[in-house]
């Protein structure tokens, strides 16, 4: 008795192969500097912020942070990012992304 399903091993053909998918492009790219508010902390501990809807990981912040944040990682469903010292204003404005001031 044979419990084979096609050659495919079962799958439909969604998994490894790229499928000919196009993503849309990335809201933030390495290297760029933007101003997020932690919303949340991640299963590791990192901070959780999002821009656009894609997450970013910031080691090290705590909910309610807002932050200046330099990408040093996308991948195709996250991007990760540290925090950068104050004077990064210059930096986060060419990004395109509005800076969350407290007036």
């Amino acid at each position: 008795m044979s419990y084979r399903r096609g050659s495919g091993g079962g799958f439909r053909g969604g998994y490894g192969g790229g499928g000919g998918r196009s993503f849309p492009p990335k809201p933030v790219e390495v290297g760029k500097v933007y101003d997020l508010e932690v919303t949340d902390t991640s299963r590791r501990g990192e901070g959780v912020a999002k821009v656009e809807g894609l997450v970013v990981f910031i080691p090290g912040a705590k909910p309610g942070q807002k932050l200046k944040v330099k990408i040093t990682r996308v991948s195709s469903r996250f991007a990760i990012g540290e925090p950068v010292e104050a004077g990064g204003a210059e930096e986060a404005e060419e990004t395109g992304v509005q800076p969350a001031e407290d007036e």
